[in-house]
């Protein structure tokens, strides 16, 4: 056994290329054993176990910088960089991130959670050791699926007109999390069915020198024959154009032949990228198979590969979403559903095989698809932008710009509202309502449970008065029963769920039922609370806060929510709006921290989103009110 003993990837330069190879079997066998245990990103991983030997064979990190885009391929790297005996915490409160985290160790000298950064990052760290004078080397790993995004495409710019030298290795497995899609998947597809590897432009300039009689006056008759011939013998020729060196494809499993081409690699004086060839889910029959399970799997059985999951749990809204829609796509043959890369993760892949011509997915274009949304609307169409929380920070300008601005009537299906778990901080879903709510034109919902998602995405249907956006947890539901109708709910109306005396708690989505549940434990000791579901962020129900102050009612905004900017934020505007100085309002939200990874119920008792911290708020206040009232917000 080679692992047990690898803490330093300075270790790996003493072995030979069949220890290496033994090597990757062995961390490929920790890898699927420890991940039936936490979960986490299990096909990436076992697809560049291969790659990531022979990087840290032929670089010295951290002295080399290697940047990891996303990061959730870089399980391998920890193990080689000393956090093998950690990963029985891996996702896990206090334990090891599921992305790449500078915190964790010297090693990791880039953090992202989103796509297509990783380019970019090594711009700026080739630029910063030119102008300090070093000669370190700078490596990006990218995939093809996060080489369709905009921003990698502005860097890759870039990079090839300042000619700094760097590396960029596109790992290419044919596959994000979804199928890849668009012109870039089809271009790489036709560079990975050809059978020559490494034919360079150096190979075409060669035999244009072979051909004779070519000087004088055929000079530039030779130029033009030169690219001609790139064209047809140059199958990297697109990053040829961009000033890169192109050199591949390379089998990513190949331990051997990558270290050779690394190589050839350094001898460039300029930007190379280097094309490997890898299997996602290599080496594991069920994550080569289901591209899409493996990608971000929960604990899973190691025979079969299938999750584990208790019997009999209420479905999640995510599901409640897909199956609604296909219901209401049914009814209006306007709706299209509109998914940057993220139609299995958005319950949209039985949506897609009932209305395959209605179904698109723009691959990772965030900014893209919102603005295709809007043009959509803008000729008659209802087109759902279906995104996760955290991926629709990216197209905040388009947003404002070209839905907002034009008041286009685009609809805004919002997963992974709140707190994810074990994804941490980079995907936390709980700033949408903060920079959405400022934004004219925007109406912002969240439901209290499954059903009501089902009625808002009605409500949604029906409006046609500008864009709409439902949010919702990356959770199971609460196992009520579904209303066999859909119906609108009237837009800015709150609902009164229980009535009280002195205090209300104004929740929305998953807050509301910690609400209930507090309220019914104060109930027991004489407290009466009343509950308002506040599932409208904006409008707010004006008329419903213009009762409870002047009834003298203490609220209790509680929503999980970035505290500034959110709901809370919204109800102390309105209040100072209406110059009612002495409404009484607490606010219960996410503090100005970012989150990291946990479980979600974690993540509500560090910010204090539990029935305890409520009732402990309210029994709080109820006993210095004996006393005096202090009218401001607390957080």
């Amino acid at each position: 056994m080679l692992l047990p003993n690898i803490n330093d990837p300075q270790q790996l330069k003493s072995l030979s290329v069949p220890e290496l190879n033994s090597l990757a079997e062995e961390i490929r066998t920790f890898l699927i054993e420890k991940l039936t245990v936490t979960g986490g990103h299990l096909g990436s991983n076992l697809g560049v176990v291969e790659l990531t030997l022979a990087l840290h064979y032929c670089y010295d990190s951290p002295r080399d910088k290697m940047i990891y885009d996303v990061g959730h391929q870089a399980y391998v790297h920890k193990i080689l960089t000393g956090r093998q005996d950690r990963f029985d915490t891996l996702r896990k409160k206090d334990g090891l991130c599921g992305f790449v985290k500078r915190s964790e160790s010297e090693h990791d000298v880039w953090e992202a959670g989103h796509s297509s950064t990783s380019l970019s990052a090594a711009m700026g760290m080739a630029m910063a050791r030119d102008l300090k004078g070093e000669d370190n080397k700078v490596i990006a790993v990218i995939g093809d699926g996060a080489l369709t995004g905009g921003m990698a495409f502005e860097a890759l710019n870039h990079i090839g007109h300042e000619r700094r030298k760097l590396m960029v290795i596109l790992n290419d497995n044919e596959m994000s999390i979804a199928p890849n899609v668009g012109a870039m998947h089809n271009y790489l597809s036709k560079i990975r069915s050809d059978r020559h590897y490494l034919r360079a432009k150096d190979e075409v300039e060669g035999l244009l020198r072979r051909i004779p009689a070519i000087g004088g006056k055929l000079a530039k008759t030779a130029e033009k024959l030169k690219d001609s011939l790139k064209y047809m013998m140059v199958p990297g020729v697109l990053f040829e154009e961009l000033g890169f060196t192109y050199l591949g494809p390379v089998d990513g499993h190949d331990i051997e032949k990558m270290i050779d081409t690394f190589h050839q690699a350094d001898n460039v004086n300029g930007p190379v990228l280097v094309h490997v060839l890898t299997t996602k889910g290599k080496g594991y029959k069920p994550a080569e198979t289901d591209f899409y399970k493996s990608h971000a799997i929960s604990p899973y059985k190691i025979e079969s590969g299938q999750p584990l999951k208790a019997v009999g749990k209420p479905p999640m809204y995510t599901e409640v979403f897909g199956e609604a829609l296909i219901e209401l796509g049914r009814e209006d043959k306007r709706l299209i559903a509109v998914t940057p890369a993220m139609p299995g993760g958005s319950g949209l892949f039985p949506f897609a095989k009932e209305f395959p011509d209605r179904m698109i997915d723009v691959g990772i274009a965030e900014q893209h698809a919102a603005t295709l949304c809007a043009a959509l609307a803008m000729q008659g169409m209802k087109p759902v932008y279906a995104v996760y929380s955290t991926f629709m920070q990216r197209a905040y300008d388009q947003i404002l710009h070209d839905i907002c601005r034009h008041n286009a009537n685009v609809m805004f299906a919002i997963d992974r509202a709140g707190f994810v778990g074990a994804d941490g901080e980079t995907h936390q879903g709980v700033y949408d309502i903060a920079f959405m709510r400022h934004i004219p034109n925007m109406v912002i919902m969240m439901p209290k449970d499954e059903n009501e998602l089902r009625h808002m995405m009605r409500t949604a249907l029906e409006y046609n008065d500008g864009p709409i956006a439902y949010r919702y947890p990356r959770i199971d539901g609460t196992g009520v029963a579904l209303d066999k109708e859909m119906h609108p709910i009237p837009i800015g109306s709150w609902e009164r769920l229980r009535t009280g005396d002195d205090y209300a708690v104004l929740a929305c989505g998953p807050m509301v039922q910690v609400a209930e549940e507090a309220a019914e434990l104060l109930k027991r000791e004489g407290i009466q609370v009343g509950v308002v579901n506040a599932r409208f962020q904006k409008p707010l129900d004006n008329s419903m806060l213009l009762e409870l102050a002047n009834s003298g009612t203490s609220m209790i905004v509680m929503e999980e929510a970035s505290e500034a900017g959110s709901l809370g934020s919204a109800v102390l505007e309105f209040f100072a709006s209406q110059e009612i100085y002495d409404a009484r309002v607490h606010l219960m939200g996410v503090p100005d921290i970012f989150i990291e990874h946990g479980s979600v119920k974690e993540q509500r008792q560090q910010t204090g989103l539990t029935v305890e911290a409520l009732c402990a708020r309210i029994k709080a206040m109820k006993a210095l009110s004996k006393y005096t009232y202090k009218s401001t917000s607390t957080s």
